[in-house]
């Protein structure tokens, strides 16, 4: 029997290796382990951060002060972005699903630098440890806000330095991904495997992983120029010392608004994924798609600017960030169009990862153009700092990759640990969450547009009624979320077997074992055509040792290069 199928018998707990125990976790080198331990981690800052997000909702119950003092409220506002944003949506499908999924996808034995892989992972702890560390030392923990705007986050007495260090040391994580990512792409495809035969979710982790790489740096030496102020007072950005607030905001969103496409193009890739598996028919606009990936991803880079129209800014950079605002609405309706299409006259089976797709298509649109408002100079005016921005957020990052993070969870479930899940409680769980969802974040649309301000512990009366329906959805929306984990942790342990391919999946990672073997594959495949062909196989999954992959070159038979 081979090695392949004699691992049908060994669970996701047993991977071999050369250490055993937790050793053999905390040392391994295998790309799948690596994003169990990503998946974990994250998991846990998730539950913290949104536990953060419920004492919030519950302290906007009433006016005035509910269960907390304000300072504690900034406090816990600003833990809460941090977490959510650098922990949880920045790294989630990257990191856990990008490290377990891209090399078989690709039809390789693990990324192309394990151990960077490794050290990645242990830069993400750190970082979260430091930025938990920074709660109980130096004043307490920062209340800045996640942006960390100066002059305040300079002058306030809280531990800011350590805040913004943590974030640092996670930006080198997600830099070292990134290089590891488009180094396996670049160099460990399988023969056959063409640019245009790639899964379009590894387009969607290509383009993501240009955007850390070059992004990146530029928040890591901000956050950096920070703590050099408050500890040396250089002058950078604290006009007290002829510095430049302005400046700040600019090398802030010249990242961070990158960050946004971080997140949401891994969620996209993935749609793509689960959309042709489901509709049993080719992903309609293949290139398009992935090409479209890589326009969001330049194009997202160009427009940082719409978050600061109400800086101060010339009137020519604000039409100009406006104008390039609406450009990045192109390509992202391109996917939509796409995905709609692909469903169209589609064999259909509905399963639990296609409501959740469903669902993102229509939070992320309402997301989307919102952003337009924003994006749009005279309405941005009316509703800049207000509770739209923070619904517009939601819809967009949590509605996005949050929403995209769930699907993932159930789409690659089987093949990550072997086991199914109870699909119809996985169905009503997903029900409740986006019940929950717009019960809590649309009515903030509302009280925008009334001008409810954002960050504020406090509120006149006229909004209390808007604050309580958006409470009791956070509610809905946390049931639902508990239900779903509680789902899939009972599945675990006491799911049944998951078969190779129990969706009827057409990439690489449906042709080895639940969960894979070691190496993924005894051989490496020969690609004879696209990822989304559903009436004939475009893999050949044991081909002669002549045709095995040569890391960027060596010998590949005639029969490869004719395809």
């Amino acid at each position: 029997m081979s090695h392949t199928l004699a691992h049908n018998e060994v669970s996701f707990l047993e991977y071999q290796g050369k250490h055993k125990g937790i050793w053999g976790w905390l040392l391994t080198l295998d790309h799948k382990r690596i994003g169990i331990m990503y998946l974990v981690a994250i998991l846990l800052f998730f539950f913290v951060a949104m536990t953060l997000g419920i004492l919030m909702r519950l302290e906007m119950l009433t006016p005035g002060e509910t269960i907390m003092k304000p300072q504690t409220y900034n406090s816990i506002f600003t833990l809460h972005g941090v977490i959510m944003v650098f922990l949880f949506i920045i790294p989630a499908i990257p990191a856990v699903f990008g490290n377990f999924i891209l090399p078989i996808q690709i039809g390789a034995k693990d990324v192309i630098f394990p151990r960077l892989n490794l050290f990645s992972w242990y830069l993400y702890i750190i970082g979260g440890i430091l930025a938990i560390i920074s709660l109980f030392t130096g004043g307490g923990a920062a209340d800045t806000g996640w942006t960390f705007y100066v002059p305040y986050s300079i002058r306030s007495a809280q531990n800011v330095s350590m805040a913004t260090f943590a974030a640092f040391v996670l930006g080198f994580s997600s830099i070292l991904t990134g290089i590891n990512f488009i180094a396996t792409i670049h160099r460990l495809r399988a023969p056959g495997m063409t640019w245009f035969r790639l899964p379009l979710f590894i387009w969607g982790l290509y383009a993501t992983s240009w955007i850390q790489v070059l992004a990146t740096p530029i928040i890591g030496i901000t956050l950096a120029l920070i703590i050099l102020e408050r500890m040396l007072g250089i002058g950078v950005f604290d006009p007290a010392l002829g510095g430049d607030p302005l400046l700040y905001q600019h090398l802030f969103w010249i990242y961070s608004h990158p960050a946004v496409y971080i997140m949401i193009l891994p969620a996209m890739g993935v749609v793509s994924e689960i959309l042709p598996t489901f509709a049993r028919k080719d992903v309609f606009g293949y290139k398009q798609i992935a090409i479209s990936s890589l326009g969001i991803a330049l194009i997202g880079y160009l427009v940082w600017g719409h978050h600061m129209f109400a800086s101060g800014m010339s009137n020519t950079s604000r039409v100009v960030f406006s104008l390039l605002t609406f450009l990045v609405a192109i390509p992202t309706g391109v996917k939509i169009f796409n995905w709609v299409a692909t469903l169209y006259k589609g064999s259909i089976k509905f399963s639990a990862p296609l409501y959740y797709v469903l669902a993102f298509i229509f939070i992320f649109s309402v997301g989307g153009l919102t952003g337009l408002v924003l994006g749009a100079l005279a309405t941005d005016v009316h509703v800049t700092d207000t509770y739209f921005v923070v619904a517009h957020f939601h819809y967009v990052m949590f509605g996005g990759m949050g929403i995209m993070f769930f699907a993932t969870c159930h789409y690659w479930f089987p093949k990550v640990f072997g086991k199914m899940y109870n699909e119809k409680l996985a169905v009503i769980a997903c029900t409740v969450i986006i019940i929950g969802f717009n019960i809590l974040y649309f009515p903030m649309f509302i009280m925008g547009y009334m001008g409810m301000p954002r960050r504020y512990y406090d509120y006149l009366p006229e909004f209390q009624g808007w604050h309580v329906l958006s409470t009791v959805g956070s509610w809905i929306l946390v049931s639902g979320i508990m239900f779903m984990f509680g789902n899939l942790f009972y599945a675990l342990f006491k799911g049944t077997k998951a078969a190779t391919n129990p969706w009827g999946g057409t990439t690489l990672e449906w042709r080895v074992p639940s969960p894979p073997p070691l190496e993924n594959f005894d051989e490496i495949p020969v690609v004879t055509g696209g990822p989304y062909v559903h009436d004939k196989p475009t893999y050949i999954m044991h081909p002669s040792r002549e045709l095995q992959h040569q890391n960027g070159g060596g010998k590949i038979s005639q029969e490869v290069k004719s395809h």
